[in-house]
């Protein structure tokens, strides 16, 4: 859900000025900056009530409080909440260079702002009677923000960016409620399904007069798999009396060819700014596989991995 909020509040502002949104000035610009305060503040207000329509509304509400969740799905939602902090980061660094402002104020503040949106969220699950806040998940969450920001800081370029790919997985089947009853839910909800990547750009730290091909990337990838539970895999009776199938439950790595679309060389300003945000989305491209099953590892290739 919050990565679907990033890639919405990008397009969102992306409406603002479509012909150079992401084209970095060197002259504050009043306008651009009201715009891009309102444009958020409205898209954040809306994905708070959207999150607790989907999230929230049926469940009852007690006093503030906490719960330890880091050992829940071989922690792939800790992944994917340092890449939305990421994500999120990235976006409003962008949005506040096209504003004029300077580049490390927009760096540290741009970060700030993706790291406030998911506190929020935090806020709501610790007043939730499902669920609490979460402090692996604010450790995770400045994860993600520091990734970006020192990233920026060092290098004034990603040289390293976090990504996201989905696969449907078989196991959305046996518990639709919790893993999504639909695709497009699945793609939120489903671990199973979902690995996050980190993908380096070798040409960043090459000689620029280096021939390496500057849109190539190799990208670190971890997911999960067999997983039907958060902490444990259940023995569900489904309503038809029969026991829910039991599974193993196992981390995957994984090695893969990348393209960074960033560097793609286009002469439209509105197609550059459409490239960044699709960046986000790791490019199905064959994978080596290593994973945990039981007391062996085991290595695996696909000739195709989304």
């Amino acid at each position: 859900m919050k990565l679907a909020t990033t890639i919405s509040l990008f397009f969102l502002c992306l409406g603002l000025n479509a012909q150079n949104l992401l084209l970095d000035s060197d002259t504050f610009n009043y306008n651009r900056t009201r715009a891009i305060i309102l444009g958020e503040s409205a898209t954040i207000t809306g994905s708070m009530i959207g999150l607790y329509q989907l999230w929230y509304k049926d469940y009852p509400r007690r006093e503030f409080h906490s719960f330890d969740d880091s050992r829940e799905w071989l922690q792939m939602d800790k992944v994917g909440h340092s890449m939305s902090a990421y994500a999120l980061g990235y976006t409003n660094y962008k949005l506040l260079r096209w504003t004029g402002i300077n580049e490390r104020p927009s760096n540290w503040i741009g970060g700030s702002v993706g790291l406030l949106f998911l506190s929020l969220v935090e806020v709501q699950d610790a007043y939730s009677a499902q669920w609490g806040f979460s402090w692996s998940d604010m450790a995770a969450n400045m994860g993600g923000y520091l990734f970006f920001t020192l990233q920026q800081e060092l290098w004034k370029e990603q040289r390293i960016t976090l990504k996201y790919s989905y696969h449907h997985s078989k196991y959305q089947q046996y518990r639709p409620e919790l893993l999504g009853n639909r695709d497009f839910a699945a793609t939120l909800k489903d671990y199973n399904g979902q690995t996050y990547w980190a993908s380096l750009n070798f040409s960043s730290f090459l000689d620029k007069s280096s021939k390496f091909p500057k849109w190539l990337n190799i990208a670190l990838g971890y997911s999960a798999d067999g997983m039907t539970g958060g902490s444990y895999n259940p023995v569900f009776i489904n309503s038809d009396g029969t026991a829910l199938p039991q599974f193993e439950r196992r981390r995957q790595f994984l090695l893969s060819p990348d393209i960074d679309l960033r560097k793609i060389p286009v002469k439209k300003q509105w197609l550059k700014d459409v490239l960044f945000v699709v960046n986000l989305l790791k490019f199905p491209a064959p994978a080596i596989e290593w994973n945990s099953s039981g007391k062996s590892s085991n290595f695996k290739a696909h000739w195709l991995y989304f």
